[in-house]
């Protein structure tokens, strides 16, 4: 699986999108929420779509969903709408089965609209000598602390060296996420993205370095944050 410079393989990108996002306080899903004119997750599939490896992207969007059909990137040929379910593995894998005719899918969050060209090409690399794949990550920087179970006092400091933050997106082999998730949702696993189902089965994906301002909007004051930055990817690009 060698690959000249800027030449992947092509690869298949699913966006769950079935949340409802109620930490945002908002009377719209929180994906649906707009910096310059465009929603969260039409920035998150432009930001896929503009890599010339991601031939399409499949949205798993909720079954009461009456947003994304109104949206213009929902006639854009290359993106494909499916239900999701209740819980994230039950969206992904939802997107999934539709994915068909590529050997690599990647899972991207729809409320992280901030994914700057160079992480993501960073990742796609990882396809030249990966069997496994792997996610983009941030390590860890602050003091981390474990609270006592069940109240706000601290239980101990953790040591906050090999710690890193899971961002995405997250790249696999298509067949092998398909088949880690299903045994992970069959087995009752915990899973909080898709590298814990691979995790789950004995695999150990990847940790590629990614751009802290790559941030996934889940409270309100995200909001101008990711639109501040966005505003400077914006500019780079000029």
């Amino acid at each position: 699986m060698n690959h000249s410079a800027g030449s992947f393989p092509q690869v298949i990108a699913v966006l769950p999108a079935a949340g409802i996002g109620s930490r945002m306080q908002t009377d719209c899903p929180k994906q649906y929420l707009t910096i310059g004119g465009q929603t969260l997750l039409e920035h998150a599939i432009h930001a896929l779509l503009r890599h010339p490896s991601i031939q399409q992207v499949i949205v798993a969007i909720g079954p009461e969903d009456t947003h994304f059909a109104t949206l213009p990137i929902a006639a854009d040929v290359r993106v494909r709408v499916t239900f999701g379910g209740k819980q994230r593995a039950d969206s992904v894998m939802a997107g999934l089965q539709l994915a068909t005719g590529a050997d690599w899918v990647l899972v991207h969050d729809a409320a992280r609209p901030c994914l700057h060209a160079d992480d993501l090409e960073r990742l796609l690399a990882i396809t030249a000598h990966s069997q496994v794949g792997g996610i983009l990550a941030a390590p860890v920087r602050d003091t981390m602390k474990r609270a006592e179970s069940g109240i706000s006092a601290i239980a101990h400091t953790v040591e906050r060296q090999d710690l890193w933050h899971a961002l995405t997106p997250q790249l696999f082999p298509l067949e092998l996420l398909k088949r880690c998730l299903q045994r992970a949702l069959d087995d009752g696993a915990n899973v909080t993205d898709e590298a814990s189902a691979l995790e789950h089965c004995g695999y150990h994906p990847l940790l590629v370095a990614g751009r802290s301002d790559n941030i996934k909007v889940t409270r309100p004051e995200d909001l101008a944050l990711a639109a501040f930055y966005l505003t400077q990817n914006q500019q780079e690009h000029v």
